[in-house]
């Protein structure tokens, strides 16, 4: 299971790569206005057409194969979080403290109200 994971870091550091690379290519909307002045689509790498549609849908299906190496990784995280959970690391219980320290609680208490400590605040329950 450990490579299928590292694959999927992979695969997703990769795609996040060619995701920003895409995005950096693509024209944006003000640029058709050069075209409109002699400057437009006969120069271009992918047709008379443009580059936009093809750009547009790589883009897309770059951002959905993100998307689900992100949901993957998000799983994986899950599954080691539980089994780091399940592995016998010690979890601090809260009932087991406050059952042992009752009657240390009262004698702290008893002594605050006999030493007359005029700064100290009053508990409040």
């Amino acid at each position: 299971m450990d490579w299928v994971e590292t694959l999927v870091v992979v695969l997703h550091v990769v795609i996040a790569v060619a995701l920003v690379g895409l995005v950096l290519i693509q024209q944006g909307k003000g640029a058709d206005a050069g075209a409109a002045f002699g400057g437009g689509a006969s120069q271009t790498v992918f047709g008379s057409q443009g580059s936009g549609s093809f750009l547009t849908r790589a883009t897309t299906f770059l951002a959905i194969v993100f998307f689900v190496t992100s949901f993957s990784l998000a799983v994986f995280a899950k599954q080691r979080a539980e089994v780091a959970g399940e592995a016998g690391i010690p979890q601090v219980e809260q009932t087991a403290v406050e059952e042992s320290e009752p009657a240390e609680a009262d004698a702290a208490k008893e002594s605050e109200s006999e030493g007359g400590d005029d700064n100290a605040l009053p508990d409040l329950e």
